[in-house]
């Protein structure tokens, strides 16, 4: 579990974030949410270690990694996978070759090993026999995929994901949420979604954090969505007619 206790981040004389308060459990898919500007990614950042916050503490499993050093970062970092808006593969790294680049940084494996390692990931994706291809030569979908098998490369107990269905098609997202699911799941890694897919939102949140204006402002899950009388979530969240229309008839279907 990733706790978050008090954090506060200001940028010259702008506070970002508001002594925030969160807890981001494992074994779920835990959201963060929030309108472009809200704070959510610089939270991301802070719990990641990319970011310093003046006052709090992030706390992964009780350790604080605002008070680690930096070879304890460094073990840390060995514990988590990500998982990049543009998927940010190698483009001269053949698919196999872009999976076993953690595993080439931060262990000890022998070339065999890290390429049986590799192409188990490879095959958890459904991307079997792929190995030998380039990113140019992948859909959008399948890089993203490729990108996930990277992620979970070293086994992580955390997965961070920013924006996981940035440039995708609605089905092929719906897909990249089923699989992050399904590995949150199958591995009880703590995994953390930066997104702002309402898709991903009513899919698969089984922890929503919404931020808004630097404050933690609601929790909950996918199903307290339709109920939450959060004006700022409702406005967010139900923004187009047709997710407005669906919270309508499910709210007076749960009245009934």
């Amino acid at each position: 579990m990733i706790e978050v206790k008090n954090v506060k981040k200001s940028f010259d004389d702008k506070t970002v974030l508001h002594n925030i308060d969160a807890k981001f459990y494992d074994g779920q898919t835990n959201l963060i949410i929030g309108q472009s500007g809200s704070g959510k990614t610089v939270l991301m950042k802070s719990i990641v270690g990319l970011v310093r916050p003046e006052e709090g503490q992030i706390l992964f499993d009780g350790r604080d990694i605002i008070s680690m050093t930096t070879p304890q970062m460094k073990e840390l970092r060995k514990e988590i996978g990500m998982l990049f808006q543009g998927s940010a593969l190698f483009d001269y790294e053949t698919v196999l070759g872009n999976v076993m680049f953690p595993l080439v940084m931060f262990t000890n494996m022998s070339q065999a090993e890290m390429k049986e390692r590799a192409q188990f990931c490879l095959e958890r994706v459904n991307l079997k026999g792929a190995d030998k291809k380039y990113p140019s030569e992948l859909s959008g979908g399948m890089q993203k995929r490729v990108a996930i098998a990277r992620a979970i490369a070293l086994n992580p107990k955390y997965l961070f994901c920013d924006e996981p269905n940035s440039g995708l098609d609605p089905k092929t997202s719906i897909l990249i949420d089923e699989l992050l699911s399904d590995i949150t799941h199958e591995y009880n890694m703590t995994t953390i979604i930066n997104t702002h897919d309402m898709n991903s939102v009513l899919g698969i949140g089984e922890n929503i954090v919404f931020i808004n204006k630097g404050h933690k402002d609601w929790v909950g899950n996918k199903d307290q969505i339709y109920t939450s009388d959060n004006e700022a979530l409702n406005d967010f969240v139900f923004a187009t007619d047709l997710f407005q229309q669906v919270k309508d008839y499910l709210v007076a279907t749960y009245k009934r």
